[in-house]
């Protein structure tokens, strides 16, 4: 007994132990490139796994519209008792096949298959035009997480610049050097710089939650972005022409490709409303047999009372109340609507794409200005600090200056992954893989 206790309190041991291992092992870690992103993002985004499942479900569909030219197929077997007062109870049974296969329906047949094959491939386009959705999305949660790590670095810097400014007024003002004004500035802005790169993590871990969810990662798992080289910033300051753009959108852009799709489909439709008023010939064909309460004579029965039947019927359509040409005209109306959406989508990408178009040179512009800006200001900053450490200069002066360099500083980040993101968007409209 003492050796049974014993060993399970050893295995009792070893279970806790187990247990809390498992509880300590880290979060999965992901380190993505951008490129990395959009490639798990098409693998397992919930949303656009959902629009692949109704892919499926089109094509299957699709396969079951062609089955319908296939004649079907039923068999039926019934077993009775009878009994009444009087009589004694009887046996009797019956079996069949019964078969029927549609010869014509006014080519009601075709043209759903035609439909559904139709509806297979907008499913498809309706799918890409997700994925582009979803692309320019994790561009602006990827761009802005990299952004804000970027000032981070830069805030981080400034930060040590500004704890060694502080302890420097330190000295000045127990040396009687400076004002305790001036001290309590410097102060005021190392506390107010630590705040700063406090709200830029923040911002940061908040962009990376968003692009978790965008990839349908857990939130409590780790996810690192892989800093991409931008050196190619100029290369992408090359731009076709407007007339270029809206070309390669107008070819690749699936939301031009679902519009004339739901046209096609709705042609099909009025074809199909319009059948109702084509007469439909079908094929039948049965065999049937039974047998009565006389089980001695069940296999002479059954091939006796065989019976077999085959015909042709023809149905033609007289009058239904005007639901055929009510139908109809609906239909038409369908496709006036979906022709008049396809005129609206062309219209509303055109001036789209003209207005990003636009936007892309300005963001461009603005980005060269605020790099040229940014390296002003830091030179001047750097000139002001060596001059503060002097004594040459006062700490609103230096301070002046240093708000001055983050404004810029905050402005030339702002307005260079703004730039890369418009850039990229209109990639993204012309069907150009994105890479940086």
């Amino acid at each position: 007994m003492k050796k049974v206790i014993l060993g399970f309190i050893a295995a009792l041991a070893c279970t806790v132990e187990e247990t809390g291992a498992a509880q300590e092992a880290p979060a999965a870690a992901y380190h993505f490139t951008l490129e990395d992103c959009l490639s798990y993002a098409r693998d397992n985004n919930y949303n656009l796994q959902s629009l692949k499942l109704s892919e499926d479900a089109r094509e299957d569909a699709y396969r079951q519209s062609k089955k319908e030219r296939l004649p079907n197929l039923n068999a039926s077997l019934n077993e009775n008792l009878n009994s009444s007062k009087g009589n004694s109870a009887s046996l009797n049974g019956n079996y069949g096949l019964n078969a029927a296969l549609a010869l014509y329906q006014g080519g009601n047949i075709s043209n759903a298959i035609e439909q559904n094959k139709l509806r297979m491939e907008q499913a498809y386009y309706q799918t890409s035009q997700y994925e582009n959705t979803l692309t320019i999305q994790i561009l602006q949660t990827f761009l802005t997480a990299l952004g804000n790590e970027e000032l981070l670095n830069y805030q981080k810097a400034v930060l040590k610049s500004s704890e060694e400014q502080w302890k420097q007024g330190s000295k000045q003002f127990q040396a009687g050097q400076i004002l305790e004004s001036d001290y309590l500035l410097l102060e005021a802005q190392y506390a107010n710089d630590k705040n700063t790169i406090v709200n830029t993590q923040l911002s940061r871990d908040n962009s990376l939650l968003s692009l978790k969810g965008l990839l349908s990662i857990s939130p409590e798992n780790n996810l690192q972005i892989i800093y991409p080289d931008t050196t190619a910033l100029s290369e992408m300051s090359i731009l076709p022409s407007l007339n270029e753009v809206l070309s390669g959108t107008f070819y690749s852009l699936p939301d031009l490709k679902i519009s004339q799709y739901s046209i096609d489909i709705a042609k099909v439709g009025l074809k199909m409303s319009k059948s109702s008023y084509l007469p439909t010939i079908s094929l039948q064909g049965s065999i049937a047999t039974g047998h009565s309460t006389d089980y001695s004579r069940f296999g002479a029965q059954l091939s006796d009372r065989l019976n077999e039947q085959i015909g042709i019927s023809l149905n033609i359509p007289i009058y239904d109340n005007s639901r055929t040409k009510s139908k109809a005209a609906q239909s038409s109306i369908a496709l006036q609507q979906a022709e008049l959406d396809k005129k609206q989508t062309e219209l509303e990408i055109r001036q789209t794409v003209s207005s990003e178009y636009q936007e892309v040179v300005a963001a461009y512009n603005k980005y060269r200005t605020t790099n040229i800006r940014q390296n002003a200001y830091s030179k001047t900053f750097d000139v002001y600090r060596a001059q503060f450490q002097v004594g040459s200069i006062t700490a609103v002066d230096l301070l002046q200056q240093q708000n001055n360099y983050i404004s810029a500083l905050n402005d030339y980040l702002q307005s260079k992954y703004e730039f890369i993101l418009k850039r990229k968007i209109l990639d993204v409209y012309r069907g150009v893989q994105i890479k940086m």
